[in-house]
């Protein structure tokens, strides 16, 4: 992340309490007094993986399904899924592997729908490190955001072409991804967003080499879903499927006008960039959608259990557990109800 992110991050850790008012997020333009209170909580600060959710927002889809939606920004990326566990949230915006550790640790969560439906997450580097492959990671020093299961990622990376994390020199740098990298402190990066760290350095002129982690031998995977508490989702599904169906309409439309889908964005954010923002943009709408014509959100219960038994093989889980525990597609728009 840049610094300018890193001061957004703790701006935004501050003003969390009016945050969880959704105060500046919620749909005031829209609401009627009659809809009905939903509060979705964010992974992380206000980004273009958030396109369909402000664009919907703005044209007031989720009013015309009867809800009031107000979204959250977490101090810490790690609580939304929580939170939704917890009820304190209708809905979280979370990551696949993170719902898999969730429910390992026996937090009653179900992934509703995928938001991103594949791996943004990265191996990336500059021309400067002459890295064309893994091969090359031999000796070099790599850059990764602290989370531990993408250590297991650079070890299974590594493992493919006969090395091991014995072989690199691992950095734990947190939020400081792209200074890291453009300083030469790293060779490479592991943790970054195509979308996003890709696209940043790309504007830069930097020419960043971006390989996503499933072209690299890691089972591939939803990077952002949508996740409800399963009681909720037992009792109370009606909202949700109201919410994923409005959410469609967004995405479509965002991906229809990605100069609109930019403002959505960029009004709904705290110190976006508007020019990064616009291309960083552009690059993720057509990330929203399937890429084979399927359904929205629908995600594949066959590739949920090959990612859980990656999990499974290198000790981050016990067991790989089946897919109907870890998510439902049934309430997506034209499923049964």
């Amino acid at each position: 992340m840049t610094p300018s992110r890193i001061r957004i991050i703790i701006s935004l850790a501050l003003a969390l309490g009016a945050l969880a008012l959704g105060a500046g997020c919620g749909d005031e333009e829209g609401g009627d007094g009659s809809a009905e209170p939903f509060t979705v909580a964010l992974d992380f600060y206000v980004n273009p993986d958030h396109a369909g959710i402000f664009t919907a927002l703005e044209r007031g889809y989720f009013a015309d399904a009867g809800l009031d939606v107000a979204t959250q920004v977490p101090s810490d990326p790690s609580a939304p899924i929580r939170q939704v566990a917890a009820g304190r949230v209708d809905l979280a915006v979370s990551y696949e592997p993170e719902v898999i550790l969730a429910r390992d640790q026996g937090l009653p969560v179900t992934a509703v729908a995928a938001l991103v439906p594949r791996p943004l997450t990265s191996l990336i580097s500059l021309p400067a490190a002459g890295i064309s492959g893994p091969a090359d990671l031999a000796g070099k020093t790599i850059a990764t955001a602290g989370i531990p299961y993408q250590a297991d990622f650079l070890a299974q990376i590594l493992a493919r072409v006969g090395l091991s994390l014995e072989d690199v020199r691992q950095v734990d740098v947190g939020l400081g991804l792209l200074p890291a990298l453009l300083s030469g402190r790293a060779d490479a990066m592991l943790g970054g967003f195509l979308n996003i760290e890709g696209v940043d350095l790309a504007e830069r002129g930097r020419d960043p080499r971006v390989v996503p982690v499933d072209r690299l031998g890691i089972p591939t995977y939803d990077e952002l879903v949508l996740v409800a508490g399963t009681e909720r989702v037992e009792s109370d599904p009606e909202p949700i499927r109201d919410f994923i169906a409005a959410l469609e309409r967004g995405t479509r439309a965002a991906v229809d006008d990605p100069a609109a889908a930019s403002e959505a964005v960029l009004d709904a954010g705290d110190g976006l960039d508007p020019r990064l923002t616009r291309a960083e943009v552009e690059r993720t709408l057509p990330l929203l959608l399937p890429g084979d014509g399927g359904s929205y959100g629908h995600m594949d219960p066959a590739e949920w259990e090959r990612f859980a038994a990656f999990f499974a093989d290198r000790g981050l889980i016990d067991g790989t557990p089946p897919a109907d525990e870890l998510l439902t597609n049934e309430l997506l728009p034209g499923a049964g109800g």
